[in-house]
């Protein structure tokens, strides 16, 4: 990986609560109350929560039942991914007037490269600001953004200001940015890794700044390195706008190991049911269903099943991934599962066929 620092001009976009926000922009008699996207019935897993209903603790991929118990008055409404993907459109349509370099991480969120865009405009921040009015007057939603010199520096710093707000970390800003960052918003870095640098005494990016790259190469494998580069606010990662997805995938690994299979199928519930919201949410559908079984010996095994058809429905994803789990006993406790979805139908761009009933810096003026 090249060490050296590159200066670009990057815009986040990230929509305010998209499906929720969309919802009580169609519905006005929603507008400030607390709503669930998805999550009805008694094994529903909630998409969304708007903001009004994140103040309870409400938030995505929690079980509906847990998220009316925090908020008794909250309110669901049904998924609608044809009048998502309606809106998303009209957005995108606005991001190409200012560069064509548009990379869209999913439905509501994007990455511009405006370095050089076709405004004329030196000023990234100004931009960010420009398009975030055109979204709000245009379409009637509101966005979020982060300014930097890199892809990752610019989806963190999205977040800060939200809902309605932007931030930008300029190129004489960034070091100082990243030390200061906790660690779990590090690429890579989940509540296990976490755990793990938390005992090397690893909680912030200036903690992991003093760790040499030998080091981090010995204790994390090959994430060691990236840990290294993009905490000196190295991320080399082009904005792709043709780029295409080839799978998607979920996994947990767990705190106790599993021996249980009734406890494993529970858990493969939940993991087909977050698959099947990030297709959803890509607007893709796939043919392959590959299971991922690590064992407490830290042995992995995969094994894959593709079907005549594209799926991205909760149901078929979880069948099939049940039938995978029986097909050979298992040979220890299990510590991580995983169900990834190959072979999706984003070369051909057809529209999926979901089949419910088969179940030295330079100075950037920012």
């Amino acid at each position: 990986m090249s060490n050296k620092l590159t200066i670009r001009k990057i815009i986040h976009v990230d929509m305010d609560a998209f499906y929720a926000s969309v919802a009580q922009m169609d519905n006005p008699e929603l507008k400030g109350k607390a709503i669930a996207v998805g999550g009805g019935g008694k094994r529903g897993v909630v998409s969304a929560a708007s903001y009004e209903a994140r103040k309870f603790g409400v938030k995505s991929a929690m079980a509906g039942s847990l998220a009316t118990k925090l908020c008794p008055d909250l309110i669901f409404v049904k998924t609608d991914f044809d009048r998502y993907t309606e809106i998303s459109k009209k957005i995108r349509k606005i991001f190409y007037d200012y560069t064509d370099l548009v990379e869209p991480l999913s439905l509501d969120e994007a990455y511009l490269d405006v370095t050089n865009n076709k405004k004329g405009n030196p000023s990234a921040s100004l931009l960010a600001k420009e398009i975030r009015e055109r979204i709000f007057n245009e379409v009637g939603l509101t966005a979020s953004a982060g300014i930097s010199i890199n892809k990752f520096i610019a989806k963190v710093a999205s977040d800060y200001n939200k809902p309605n707000g932007q931030k930008t970390v300029n190129p004489e800003e960034v070091i100082a940015f990243l030390e200061q960052l906790d660690i779990r918003k590090f690429y890579g870095v989940g509540k296990v890794t976490a755990e793990k640098m938390y005992q090397k005494g690893i909680f912030t990016g200036f903690d992991l700044k003093q760790k040499s790259l030998e080091y981090l190469d010995e204790h994390f494998g090959k994430s060691g390195g990236s840990y290294y580069y993009i905490v000196r606010g190295v991320h080399n990662s082009e904005v792709k706008p043709n780029r295409i997805r080839k799978s998607l995938a979920a996994e947990r690994t767990f705190n106790k190991n599993l021996s249980s299979e009734i406890f494993m199928l529970e858990k493969l519930e939940h993991i087909a049911e977050e698959v099947s919201r990030r297709l959803l949410k890509s607007n893709v559908a796939g043919k392959t269903v590959t299971l991922k079984i690590k064992y407490s010996d830290f042995t992995l095994h995969t094994r894959s099943k593709t079907l005549p058809y594209y799926i991205g429905d909760k149901d078929v994803i979880l069948e099939t991934a049940k039938d995978l789990l029986y097909q050979e006993k298992l040979s220890n406790s299990v510590r991580l599962l995983g169900i990834s979805m190959s072979n999706l139908n984003t070369e051909k761009k057809k529209k999926p066929e979901l089949k419910k009933s088969v179940s030295v810096q330079l100075r950037f003026e920012f």
